[in-house]
């Protein structure tokens, strides 16, 4: 039993045949349009953000196995704003604005997978991500949150973390 696994992003919901998908697994003979099929499958709730996804294929049997990966620090940040994607210019342009529990939210979603065990520097890490992504955060700019992070302004939110 000989298993290869494939680590492809595709946009969620709407996957194809076409690359990444067919070039990568189509020289392993596996069914390619019932892979896209099942991906589609999981991350139809997931519509217009980018996923990433890791397909192990049995190379003997062609049977195959999807799972979809932790989405992108980015990617929840898009989804909680409901927006298409950050700011071209993100020091000139604002695109959305996160509530501080929004932030937590996503932190905690991305806490397993960050170098960190603390909800406050995960909560940090992805204040960085809104500000690189034009995202301010009740209205700041996301460095000024931070430094209320460090005096403590959102400690009531950040126990247990």
């Amino acid at each position: 039993m000989v298993k290869k696994t494939f680590k492809v992003i595709v946009p969620g919901g709407e996957a194809t045949g076409g690359p990444p998908i067919g070039p990568l697994l189509g020289p392993t003979g596996v069914n390619v349009p019932a892979v896209v099929d099942r991906i589609n499958e999981l991350t139809a709730d997931l519509k217009g953000i980018k996923v990433p996804v890791e397909i192990t294929v049995d190379l003997d049997t062609k049977e195959f196995d999807v799972k979809v990966g932790p989405l992108t620090t980015t990617a929840l940040i898009v989804r909680e704003l409901r927006i298409e994607k950050g700011a071209r210019a993100p020091g000139e342009e604002r695109v959305g604005d996160l509530r501080f529990e929004q932030v937590v939210k996503i932190a905690k979603a991305k806490l397993p997978y960050l170098p960190t065990d603390s909800l406050k520097s995960a909560v940090k890490q992805i204040l960085g991500s809104c500000l690189s992504m034009g995202v301010t955060v009740e209205g700041k700019d996301p460095r000024v949150v931070q430094r209320e992070v460090d005096e403590g302004l959102y400690d009531e939110y950040l126990k247990g973390g």
